[in-house]
C-alpha cells in the first residue's frame, strides 16, 4: 500500500516545472548547478537545504545568518527548516509550503516544487526575475452609501418573484400511511 501511495504522489510531479524552478534558483544565486528537472537530479540538488538558503539569502540578504554546509541529517534538516520559515515570511501561503522531511526523505518532491513556484511569484518583490503566473494585484472598490442602498431595493431571483408562490402543499410520491 505504501509503495501505491508514493507511486501517487510521485506522479503529480512535474519535471517541466522542476526544471524552470532550478533554472530560476541557478540565476537568481549563480551558482553552477544541474538544472535538469528529473526527479533525482532535484533531489541531489536540493536534499542538503544549502541551496536554498543561499536562494533566499539573495532575495533578502543576511535573513538566514547561518548556513550549516555538514552533511550531518540534522544540519540539513535546520536548513530546509530555516529556508521555510523564510518563504513563509516571504508570503508563501502556509499550504504552499512542505515539510522538512518531504525534502530531505524524499516523499513529496512536487510539493517541494510548488513552494519554489510559489516563491518565484514573490521575487519581483525583491527586484528579482519572477517565475510562473503574474499574482493577481488588489482591485479595491469603493461604492457610496447611496450605490449600497440602492442594492437593497432589488429583489433577488434567490428568493423567487413568482408573485409570492412558495413550495407549500407540493407532495413527491406517496404521503407515508402509519
Amino acid at each position: 500500500m505504501a509503495k501505491v501511495l508514493v507511486k501517487n504522489i510521485n506522479s503529480k510531479y512535474s519535471e517541466e516545472l522542476a526544471q524552470e524552478c532550478l533554472e530560476w534558483i541557478k540565476n537568481i544565486t549563480g551558482e553552477p548547478i544541474n538544472a535538469s528537472g528529473d526527479m533525482d537530479n532535484f533531489f541531489e540538488v536540493l536534499k542538503d537545504g544549502v541551496l536554498l538558503c543561499k536562494l533566499v539569502n539573495c532575495l533578502q540578504p543576511g535573513v538566514i545568518k547561518k548556513i550549516n554546509e555538514s552533511k550531518m541529517a540534522f544540519k540539513c534538516m535546520e536548513n530546509i527548516s530555516a529556508f521555510l520559515e523564510c518563504a513563509k515570511n516571504f508570503g508563501v501561503p502556509t499550504q504552499e509550503t512542505f515539510q522538512s522531511v518531504d525534502l530531505w526523505e524524499r516523499q513529496n518532491l512536487n510539493s517541494v516544487v510548488i513552494c519554489l513556484q510559489s516563491l518565484g511569484r514573490k521575487a519581483h518583490h525583491f527586484g528579482k526575475p519572477s517565475i510562473g503566473p503574474k499574482e493577481a494585484d488588489k482591485n479595491v472598490r469603493h461604492f457610496t452609501e447611496e450605490q449600497l442602498r440602492a442594492g437593497q431595493n432589488v429583489i433577488s431571483l434567490q428568493y423567487g418573484s413568482n408573485k409570492g408562490a412558495n413550495q407549500s402543499g407540493i407532495n413527491f410520491g406517496n404521503t407515508r400511511h402509519m
